[in-house]
């Protein structure tokens, strides 16, 4: 059944993110009322199926926010990315 409402437990983490990164997904989070962890979950779900978590929509608002926060990474990026 597709509505049927699933029984999660979660955990609280230390993740870390690249700043810039991090202001792209809480404008996401607030723009869908949704938590950055509830967000992060779709985000990986999806992915783990091999699926893409957003719609058009989302995409042109994700990329007006990567413009106003000065978001410059992309996915190639992410196997050089070096912390000071």
């Amino acid at each position: 059944m597709a509505d049927e409402i699933r029984k999660i437990e979660r955990v609280q983490t230390g993740v870390r993110l690249e700043k810039r990164v991090l202001k792209v997904l809480k404008a996401v989070a607030s723009k869908h009322d949704m938590s950055m962890g509830e967000l992060l979950e779709g985000i990986l779900l999806h992915n783990f199926e091999g699926k893409l978590p957003f719609s058009e929509e989302t995409l042109t608002f994700i990329e007006a926010m990567r413009m106003a926060h000065g978001l410059d990474l992309t996915a190639k990026d992410s196997h050089i990315m070096k912390e000071d």
